[in-house]
């Protein structure tokens, strides 16, 4: 293991002086100094962990499911024996809740269909259903409900190894491949990640593939009815729709009439609908980690594929295979099986970061991330372009996904690219590039040239001059694109322009809650967010629609929803900026009602944390265990709205340093990413180094620039006596 130390150096004018003060005789300094030990112990953590190729990439974790499902769709074909599923079924011990079940998250509670998928997962792979932790689960499984309360893709899992009929899952009818687009139901009014399920699904349902297994080896145990006598299928927190007519009423006999159908031998369209969803999803597999490069379409395409007669050596198969076995991370503690892969998200976030430290466009690292982002923007028409009439110019999340690109990767990496332009002359002087870790022991394992690299040849200062109109081509190419998918309400929904058919919520598949993908306040925030820094401001058409449509989308509390991180903080960090980035003045009264909220839900540690549990109950808002990368979220809003010198800012950023690891992270186990609220939540491994890192490097910032007289906002205030007004309150706070 490497210890570090700082190696400080003198300050060279009044910017640098705050933060390279060799002495720390007052709070302030010795505040100062460690927030430039903790950016550069961070900072040089980050850089070590950049692959070969330029990107970065941490694991991305979900909960149970992921192993219990891999063990459910390996005992359908005959693996459960396998190294992969021993491993898996140790990593559902060692998550198993004391209580007996399994959870969505860490400090959460029960979750029904993980937990019978685990049980189910773990009585196949052997384990002795009279085992003390196997009696547990199934009291706690039937305290809640029994597998008579799963969800409708588990209804599929246990249907597929014959535990009940197929007639007790939802019809999901290949013939919607052939709905038109006008058509208000059609595969293209659903959600991307929707649409890359149903399409491989409605092959199983059509098909019924089946592998039977010994009796006592089921889970007929865990059944307290019939499962005829099931309850219906429900998306989370919604009830039952009211009345003689309604969308509940016409979906249920939709569903109804398939069946029947289904019975009576009379459709008509099966077979040619079959082929078409085949070649759907044959098609959407080029170019991509697997249909849609996540884990529940590759499973579906496998299963799909076999019912189909697809041979267990052919190339489609194999390569359903190899994708699932990619998502595999082993540990301690079995195996994980990640949900898919965040190389661009991560890459963008980690390149922000950095940038915001004062690591130049220059530097050989930021140079192989921005050639690594420019060789990953989509030219190839996808799925949104059935709706949207643009050139191609968005980011996908995954290594390749080229039918999926997505607003939120674009709008971040539109601002890492954007970033090497204008980030570095503001960042230098607070974080001066001679400050640097020294590794030890001394000498050629130093690391120095992570902050240091030789001046450029004439060579490489025309290859940089390339890059830079590379780099400015795909930002003109990525910020058409993006404003193209704006929605017709203002905002910005993840894969698709005007998702937004509620209705669509009805259908009894529609129980994983993300059957659409509306604008949401998170990232429309961030959209806004780079198109200031791109330069649109209030009186572009596109910015002003958005912030009016965020001003709708405000809680009577001042906080904002979070789609995709959770939750109020997130949502309200970002709309914060996002607003601030366009010119909306600090001291509007939708900023400094978000800024209060976030203000009155800092904890006594000086952090911030908040739980999924808020997605089921929002009264809870802002409340949860403390976390960094939330911790972070919040300071980065706050120093948005212009409160750099409010003593909650500090406490924050002395949480953070406190906080920090010795080898420069940040301790979290906590999940803050949200992939279906109510249903699935993700740690980002990265979350707890690159957003703290940002925070704090951009409090340096406005700090160091209220001693330099610069346009901060500290400055603009009068602050300009020789120790930063921001630094003061941060120490006293």
């Amino acid at each position: 293991m490497n210890h570090f130390r700082i190696q400080p150096c003198p300050a060279t004018d009044g910017r640098a002086g705050l933060l390279a003060s060799p002495a720390a005789e007052t709070p302030s300094d010795r505040l100062a100094a460690s927030i430039r030990r903790s950016i550069l112990l961070a900072r040089h953590w980050l850089l070590r962990e950049q692959r070969p190729e330029g990107h970065w990439v941490a694991e991305l974790e979900g909960d149970s499911i992921l192993q219990s499902e891999t063990i459910l769709l390996l005992a359908f074909f005959g693996r459960e024996t396998s190294d992969l599923a021993r491993r898996a079924a140790e990593r559902l011990l060692a998550t198993q809740l004391p209580g007996g079940g399994w959870s969505m998250y860490p400090g959460g509670g029960v979750e029904i269909s993980g937990s019978v998928k685990a049980y189910f997962a773990l009585k196949l792979t052997g384990h002795d259903p009279s085992a003390e932790y196997m009696q547990r689960a199934r009291r706690a499984i039937l305290a809640h409900g029994g597998a008579d309360a799963v969800n409708s893709y588990t209804r599929f899992y246990l249907a597929i190894l014959g535990q009940i009929p197929f007639e007790e899952c939802p019809e999901v009818p290949p013939e919607i491949i052939f709905l038109p687009k006008w058509f208000p139901i059609n595969l293209y009014a659903v959600s991307a990640w929707s649409r890359t399920m149903i399409v491989p699904l409605s092959i199983v349902s059509a098909l019924r593939p089946t592998k039977r297994i010994d009796a006592g080896r089921g889970i007929r145990e865990l059944f307290i009815a019939s499962p005829q006598d099931w309850p219906e299928l429900r998306c989370p927190g919604r009830t039952a729709g009211r009345g003689r007519f309604g969308w509940d009423r016409f979906f249920r006999a939709v569903d109804a009439t398939f069946k029947f159908l289904r019975k009576r031998n009379w459709l008509p369209l099966r077979k040619r609908a079959i082929q078409a969803a085949e070649r759907w999803t044959l098609q959407r597999t080029e170019r991509s980690d697997g249909l849609g490069a996540i884990y529940p379409p590759i499973v579906w395409s496998l299963l799909a594929f076999h019912a189909l007669g697809y041979g267990d050596d052919s190339p489609e198969v194999q390569e359903c295979w190899k994708q699932l076995g990619d998502l595999v991370v082993d540990d301690e503690q079995g195996c994980r099986i990640q949900p898919c892969k965040s190389p661009v998200w991560d890459t963008a976030i980690a390149l922000r970061a950095l940038s915001a430290t004062g690591l130049e466009r220059s530097h050989p690292a930021a140079a192989r991330a921005v050639d690594w982002l420019l060789d990953r923007q989509v030219d190839r028409p996808g799925d949104w372009s059935e709706t949207v009439q643009a050139e191609p110019g968005g980011w996908c999340f995954e290594y390749n996904n080229d039918y999926y690109p997505d607003c939120d990767d674009t709008a971040m990496v539109l601002m890492a690219l954007q970033d090497q332009f204008t980030e570095a002359a503001p960042t230098a002087g607070a974080l001066p590039p001679q400050l640097r870790l020294v590794g030890e022991p001394e000498g050629g394992n130093s690391h120095q040239w992570l902050y240091h690299h030789a001046p450029a040849s004439r060579e490489d200062a025309y290859r940089g001059l390339k890059t830079m109109d590379e780099t400015a081509a795909a930002i003109d190419r990525g910020l058409r694109w993006l404003l193209a998918m704006q929605n017709r309400d203002g905002g910005w929904g993840a894969f698709d322009r005007n998702n937004n058919r509620q209705f669509l919520c009805r259908v009894p598949f529609a129980d994983h809650n993300a059957m659409i993908d509306p604008s949401t306040p998170d990232l429309s925030g961030r959209v806004l967010e780079a198109l200031g820094k791109l330069g649109l401001g209030a009186e572009h058409p596109a910015v002003s629609r958005c912030v009016a449509y965020l001003r709708a989308a405000q809680e009577a509390d001042g906080s904002w929803f979070g789609r995709w991180g959770v939750n109020y903080v997130y949502g309200t960090w970002q709309v914060i900026t996002g607003l601030v980035a366009v010119g909306v003045p600090a001291d509007d009264p939708a900023i400094a009602a978000g800024a209060n909220w976030l203000l009155a839900h800092q904890q006594p540690s000086g952090g911030w944390g908040e739980s999924p549990e808020t997605y089921a109950d929002p009264t809870l808002r802002g409340q949860g265990p403390v976390t960094a990368s939330q911790t972070a979220w919040a300071v980065l809003g706050l120093l948005a709205a212009g409160m750099e010198a409010h003593p909650a800012v500090g406490r924050g950023i002395r949480f953070l340093v406190e906080h920090q690891g010795p080898d420069g992270k940040w301790d979290e186990p906590e999940f803050t990413g949200t992939g279906f609220p109510q249903v699935f939540y993700l740690r980002y491994h990265y979350y707890p180094l690159y957003f703290p890192l940002l925070a704090l490097s951009r409090f340096a910032v406005s700090a160091a620039m209220g001693i330099a007289g610069a346009a901060a906002p500290a400055a603009r205030r009068g602050n300009r006596d020789g120790q930063s007004a921001t630094v003061r309150a941060a120490a006293a706070g």
